[in-house]
């Protein structure tokens, strides 16, 4: 489960009842996925942490290489919230449950085959 224990479980709970939900429902193997992060749409709100049961995103300032690759409407979406977006510094954790990609009201997530 989520380390910091951010996990939202009403939020998740919704999630998963999503019908449009992709992935594997958590039974791809931990790393088979990795969820990407559009960052043009990315606006920090968290969703994805307090869904994930594994603890796979962070939010945080986004770095100066990532906003300088921005379009210009993502650049000025991006300072309007702060330049906060999620990162995954443990993707290799994700196993494919797509509450992430349901949960985001940006609809900046979706789940790659590793």
């Amino acid at each position: 489960m989520n380390e910091d224990d951010s996990l939202d479980r009403a939020k998740a709970r919704k999630a998963a009842a999503d019908p449009d939900r992709p992935g594997e429902k958590c039974r791809a193997p931990a790393g088979a996925f990795v969820p990407v992060v559009d960052r043009n749409k990315c606006e920090g709100k968290h969703d994805c942490v307090d869904v994930c049961p594994y603890g796979v995103f962070d939010v945080r300032r986004m770095d100066d290489a990532d906003f300088a690759r921005l379009s210009l409407r993502g650049k000025l979406k991006s300072v309007m919230h702060g330049r906060k977006t999620a990162y995954t510094p443990k993707a290799e954790a994700c196993q494919a449950c797509g509450l992430c990609v349901v949960a985001c009201p940006e609809k900046a997530i979706r789940l790659v085959k590793a």
